[in-house]
């Protein structure tokens, strides 16, 4: 149980202010429960501070300027100071994760940073440190204990630690023994993921599982021994936990030849966790052997990305939606394709929707965070993770766009630029309609929108344009024409104005 009332001393090392400073404001919120005692700008800052104000947390940064990240927990660990730290980062490489792991480091934060992320990580450090202080140093500890300090690269087992196992567990530290690792995405919770793999794990007979804490993104562990056949036992965990689990989750299966290979065997296995997106049903991803997996070639369907484009630019969201379908279909079609070459069609497929959808002027696009986009991308284990990403963006192209207009005067005015845009409608016209002044009206749409009445109309009149040349092949003239245009040279120097190209080499380049 974490003792709330026990105020934790913080240190933040980070070399970018706006980050740093983002950092203790967001501490600011935890209700007093965390205290920063210090903000550093680099790792040599940051390990005279570690000596003088034995934090409780380090929240660090890895690469800055004197000495990195690693370098300052590295000689922290060599001090005999194993304070916790939770590691930042701009990178999604796992080599970071990996190196930040063997210094005993259980959680890894991507730039940008959420706040809900932030304090799941200070969460998960606060209880490792409330257990720790609960129990007697002297003590070596449980099986569990043991295994999660094992894994998490703060021990070594000696000759006493292989004893005391020995004679109070009857565990043989240099017998084979396994590692499962469970992935269960962010809609299930690490302790009813283990809960549930404890249940079925029950019912095979012989088994000596045990369930360290060490929760590494979304992965729960468990160290299992006592199994005589290894492939029946792999195959009872593909059909028993895997095929039946309630919720969808990636699982990966190593084995090691004595406890103090238990730490690397994570290592080697978590990267391949993601091969999960790759198989056509729930598949115990095994180590070594999935690296001897053929795989095809993965073409990326250009002619899809095409077909969105012009979706997009006419608006149709049901093809939209039929295309995405379409999308994620290719990469389930019986063979099997390198998760990261799949993942990178997502990205570039998405960040196409994203590109022709600021083009033709849907500003919902806009709100996209598209590096918090990409870290879900690149750090997905489930095929589920690739298509929620998927339908964030397909939300933000069917999101009405006229959210800031409260003014109803206004809002009439733009529904009758949108209808009758083509037949070149003037303020006056609809000053008419309307039974006001044009001088009112056009005073009221400025101060409406922040633009005037003319521009608003050409804008839109570009947008539409814009559409039309990528969504369709009618010629210049018909383009101008539908547009509200009646001299295409006209409308193409208006057009240039706006985008800054002729309309050919909008549409030459755009396709």
């Amino acid at each position: 149980m974490i003792m709330k009332e026990n105020v934790l001393k913080v240190l933040i090392v980070e070399d970018e202010i706006r980050i740093r400073e983002g950092l203790g404001k967001l501490l600011s919120r935890s209700g007093g429960r965390y205290d920063v005692v210090m903000e550093a700008g680099n790792g040599v800052e940051g390990l005279q501070a570690i000596f003088q104000l034995k934090p409780d947390i380090v929240i660090t940064d890895i690469r800055m300027p004197d000495m990195d990240g690693l370098e300052m927990l590295e000689q922290m660990v060599q001090a005999g100071i194993h304070t916790k730290a939770i590691v930042l980062s701009a990178f999604s490489e796992f080599e970071y994760a990996r190196s930040a792991m063997k210094l005993g480091v259980t959680e890894y934060l991507l730039k940008p940073i959420a706040y809900n992320e932030l304090m799941q990580s200070l969460e998960n450090v606060t209880f490792q440190i409330e257990k720790e202080r609960l129990e007697k140093p002297e003590q070596i500890g449980t099986p569990e204990q043991i295994f999660f300090y094992v894994l998490s690269g703060k021990l070594t087992v000696d000759e006493q630690t292989e004893a005391y196992l020995e004679s109070r567990y009857h565990i043989d530290c240099h017998e084979k023994m396994s590692l499962l690792c469970a992935y269960h995405g962010g809609d299930v919770s690490s302790e009813d993921t283990r809960r549930y793999i404890r249940h079925v794990f029950s019912s095979y007979p012989g088994l000596d599982c045990y369930y360290p804490d060490l929760v590494y993104r979304n992965t729960v562990t468990v160290v299992v021994r006592g199994y005589r056949d290894l492939k029946d036992l792999e195959r009872w965990m593909q059909q028993q936990i895997l095929q039946r689990s309630p919720k969808k989750m990636a699982a990966g299966w190593v084995e090691v030849d004595d406890l103090n290979a238990l730490g690397e065997g994570f290592s080697l296995l978590y990267p391949y966790l993601d091969w999960n997106i790759s198989m056509d049903n729930q598949v115990l991803i095994c180590y070594p052997q999935i690296k001897n997996v053929q795989t095809a070639s993965c073409n990326y369907p250009i002619d899809l990305e095409m077909q969105m484009r012009t979706a997009i630019c006419s608006d149709d969201q049901a093809r939209e939606q039929e295309l995405m379908k379409e999308f994620h279909s290719s990469f389930r079609d019986g063979k099997i394709y390198a998760p990261k070459e799949i993942k990178e069609s997502y990205v570039r497929f998405l960040w196409n929707i994203i590109a022709i959808a600021k083009e033709v002027g849907k500003v919902q696009v806009s709100q996209i965070n598209q590096q918090e986009l990409l870290s879900r991308i690149m750090n997905a284990k489930l095929r589920e993770e690739l298509t929620d990403a998927s339908s964030l963006v397909l939300e933000k192209l069917t999101g009405t766009q006229d959210t800031d207009t409260t003014h109803l005067t206004v809002k009439r005015m733009k529904s009758m630029i949108h209808e009758f845009y083509q037949t070149g409608i003037m303020l006056d016209e609809i000053s008419r309609k309307l039974d006001m002044t044009p001088e009112y009206l056009g005073t009221l749409f400025h101060r409406e929108t922040g633009t005037t009445f003319s521009n608003y109309v050409k804008n839109y009149r570009i947008s539409k344009a814009k559409e039309l040349l990528v969504g369709t092949n009618l010629k210049l003239y018909e383009v101008a024409e539908k547009v509200g245009y009646s001299d295409p040279k006209y409308f193409s120097r208006v057009f240039k104005e706006i985008t800054g190209q002729l309309p050919v080499e909008y549409r030459r380049n755009v396709k």
